[in-house]
Order: structure tokens, then sequence, then C-alpha cells
């Protein structure tokens, strides 16, 4: 059966220095060299930024129809009003849904969603159980 009790690992403090001064030594070496390796991708990398701008300025030039032409945004202000808050409550048990007790901030703008009760099997005059 197996214990609750976790066996902790002995740590050896000075070889997890070493370690960790070797990966630092290896990485320090692979930044040295890596510019001789693999330094051709930053020319490379260079050179598709131009090449990008080059195309980018080719294609602001273009004289696109009426129809592809991408339009201004409009601006909110002409599809969303917002009016003033009312006062904030004195206490903080008012605060509970304080902005919901005004009429023209309530999230039901068209009123509460009701449900009839109605039975359609009692309306063609069935009994419940014809339905099992």
């Amino acid at each position: 059966m197996a214990t609750n009790v976790q066996e902790s690992k002995s740590i050896n403090f000075v070889n997890e220095d070493e370690i960790w001064k070797t990966r630092l030594k290896v990485e320090k070496e692979s930044a040295k060299i890596w510019p001789h390796k693999w330094g051709f991708l930053t020319e490379v990398y260079i050179e598709s930024q131009r090449e990008g701008v080059r195309l980018r300025e080719a294609a602001g030039e273009l004289d696109l129809p009426p129809h592809l032409r991408a339009r201004p945004p409009t601006p909110p202000e002409k599809y969303i009003h917002v009016g003033p808050s009312p006062p904030v409550p004195q206490t903080a048990q008012a605060v509970i849904g304080w902005r919901s007790a005004q009429p023209h901030l309530q999230l039901e703008k068209y009123g509460t969603t009701t449900y009839g009760r109605r039975c359609f099997m009692k309306e063609l005059g069935w009994t419940l159980e014809s339905c099992s």
C-alpha cells in the first residue's frame, strides 16, 4: 500500500551549481558562433522586410473599383448614445442593483419574457397518456 509521505531527494548544491555554470558557458559559446553559422538569415530577413515595404507601396498606388474599396469607419457616436449615470448611492447595501433600478438603464428593454402555461395535448382534447 502506498503511503502519503513523499520521500525527498537529497540535493547536492555544488553539483547543481556546476551544471548551471556549464549551461551558461555553452550558451555564451553558442552566441559567439551563431553569426558565423546562421548570420545569413538576418540578411534575408532584412531583404524580405524591404520587399514587403516595396510591395505595400506598390499596392497603395492601385486604383480599386468602388465596390472593393474600404469604407471609412462609422464613428461610434453615431449609433451609441451614452446618457449620464444616476448618482451613486450613499450606502453599500444600496449599491447592489442601483443602476438596474432606473427604467432607462434596464437590460430588458422590451419587457420580460413570459411563457404560456398551455398544454398542446389538452388543446386537442387528448389524454396525457396517449402520447407515451
